[in-house]
């Protein structure tokens, strides 16, 4: 026990803890913390908007595989955390958000910038901790940390803002960490037992093989078996895409590869993957999820076991080590897919360039309403822009996603060969994720090349994140699609809604012109062949600590729509809206 400030055990804390690194906005109630980062080697990146904070922390974890740190003034500085620490829990980050709250004499009468924050924050973490006496700051901080890995999500420290003074004896607990096993030994060997009989078998890699470091297992298993492997959505860096068994990712704008393959499975594992909803639905016209086949779900979390699909076989387990449990299993035994591997392996072969050669043919969307646009517009077509890009890509790229319907397109032409590579706001899908959380990212891995998509919508929330990048050197390329809309809505609109366009169209400023204002480097590309290498020079230009906004002017053509699953035709009752029907 040492004599110390609860601002000195909470800093030693983080320090115990690995924290180098700290994003948010400067606040009165952590300031007494704040001031002796410095001294205990935690660098503070000061933000734009506490939002990005958030999405930087997330980002900075999910490429470091370390706990991501945010922390705000109380109250309306941490409601501006709420939008990304729900986007970290469906990312499962290891995110630790840190909110000072208004002191505990004051609290419940209506002080200022006071608000109770533990409820805006229970359904959207993992864990949440409380401080209730400043000798428990050491103890409270170590658990939150804790929690956040052991979890796989965020945790929330809360502390009154007078609990950071006083004087008190304090331990500084150590990091636990858990080691998770492959599962249990019935489980695996009912696994291990679908598999030797398996004439189909597809693997579905997902973010739980990225975060146990389960890459070289899951490719060992599919090697053993033959088997096809599809990312699930999102987690496209889950498995590398040079590999002869990649066969492109599941959901929203996915590989029909993919699609077409594990629909002819008879067995699937699901490595790693909670296999969402939303990553399963029908998409280019296939409904291809294999309703006949025996399902083997592997997951950390043995809540999201059958929680979305029927499985056969439910293992709760590390997916590395599962992956590795059953080669070990089915090494030395007969397997029914050996009888028609070549066959197997050709139809995979066969199926992935079919659909590499329909994506290079596919140079404009073919809808009624795109190819009119088409036909009128002189801009990029965005597949032909997206082919650019993936072509022009570094091969160490790191790359985020917002949501949106260029962004979501570019899940077909989005490869990686190493995992921590991908980042997108899962699930949650919320706007203006992409940049701050490549910053946050180029934080923790600054060597990489750091690269975000954003639709024109969401560069609007979040380019002020620019002065982060040029105020602490962190160096990335935002590609920015300016196509003068709201795609994804707007393709709703005219699916549904007989094209009135309502709240979809968009009158932007120039883009580069604002980025160069700001002291980063800034340029519009108009023609397919600048793409490339516009890309590759402001990848290269990182290194030379500058940050580029590339200006992409594409057309107006719209992909597939983002939700068919949530709208219905309208129905209108009343006189005066009869004429607003489908």
């Amino acid at each position: 026990m040492t004599e110390m400030t609860p601002s000195e055990a909470f800093v030693e804390t983080l320090v115990a803890n690995g924290v180098t690194d700290v994003f948010g906005i400067v606040g009165s109630a952590y300031m007494d913390a704040l001031d002796i980062f410095p001294a205990a080697g935690i660098r503070f990146i000061p933000t734009v908007h506490e939002q990005g904070a958030g999405h930087m922390a997330d980002g900075y974890a999910r490429v470091s595989g370390r706990h991501g740190v945010c922390i705000a003034q109380n109250g309306p500085g941490i409601t501006n955390f709420v939008t990304a620490v729900a986007a970290a829990y469906w990312a499962h980050s290891p995110v630790v958000v840190i909110t000072p709250e208004t002191g505990s004499l004051t609290t419940g009468l209506g002080g200022f910038q006071e608000t109770d924050q533990l409820p805006i924050f229970a359904p959207i973490t993992k864990y949440q901790g409380h401080v209730n006496n400043p000798r428990r700051m050491a103890e409270i901080t170590g658990r939150c940390f804790d929690r956040a890995m052991s979890e796989k999500g965020p945790a929330q420290l809360n502390i009154p803002r007078d609990y950071f003074y006083g004087a008190h004896d304090y331990e500084i607990p150590q990091p636990i960490r858990i080691e998770r096993g492959p599962g249990g030994v019935e489980s695996l060997d009912a696994a291990a037992e679908a598999l030797a009989g398996a004439r189909f078998p597809v693997i579905v890699s997902g973010g739980g093989v990225i975060m146990s470091h389960g890459t070289e297992a899951a490719a060992a298993l599919a090697e053993l078996l033959g088997a096809p492997v599809v990312t699930s959505y999102l987690h496209n860096d889950s498995f590398p895409a040079s590999h002869p068994l990649w066969c492109g990712p599941l959901g929203y704008q996915g590989s029909k590869a993919g699609m077409k393959l594990i629909a002819q499975a008879d067995v699937v594992v699901a490595l790693g993957t909670r296999l969402g909803p939303f990553g399963t639905l029908p998409q280019h016209g296939l409904d291809y999820w294999p309703r006949q086949a025996k399902i083997i779900q592997i997951d950390a979390d043995a809540r999201m076991i059958g929680l979305v699909k029927k499985v056969s076989v439910g293992i709760c387990g590390d997916a590395a080590a599962a992956a590795a449990a059953l080669v070990e299993r089915l090494r030395n035994r007969p397997l029914a897919g050996s009888a028609n591997r070549e066959q197997r392996l050709a139809i995979v072969a066969s199926e992935k360039a079919a659909w590499e050669a329909e994506l290079s043919a596919w140079t404009q969307e073919t809808d009624p309403f795109s190819t009119e646009v088409s036909a009128s517009d002189a801009r990029m077509h965005p597949r032909q822009m997206l082919r650019a890009m993936e072509r022009a890509m570094p091969r160490n790229a790191m790359v985020s996603t917002d949501i949106g319907n260029i962004c979501s397109v570019s899940n077909s032409y989005l490869r990686f060969e190493q995992p921590r590579s991908m980042f997108a706001a899962m699930s949650f899908g919320n706007c203006g994720y992409a940049f701050p959380a490549i910053i946050g990212a180029k934080a923790a891995a600054p060597e990489r090349p750091a690269v975000a998509y954003v639709g024109d919508g969401a560069w609007t929330m979040s380019f002020g994140e620019i002065m982060t990048c040029l105020r602490e050197n962190l160096p990335v390329t935002a590609v920015v699609f300016n196509n003068g809309q709201w795609g994804a809505e707007k393709k709703n609109q005219v699916d549904f809604y007989a094209r009135r366009f309502v709240g979809t169209d968009l009158k932007n400023p120039s883009f580069a012109a604002i980025a160069r204002a700001m002291g980063a480097e800034g340029q519009v590309v108009s023609t397919l062949a600048d793409v490339g290498p516009a890309l590759e020079a402001a990848c290269r230009a990182q290194r030379e600590g500058k940050t580029t906004i590339l200006e992409m002017m594409v057309s107006q053509e719209l992909g597939d729509p983002f939700r068919r699953d949530a709208l219905a035709m309208p129905r209108r009752m009343l006189p005066k809206y009869a004429a607003y029907t489908a």
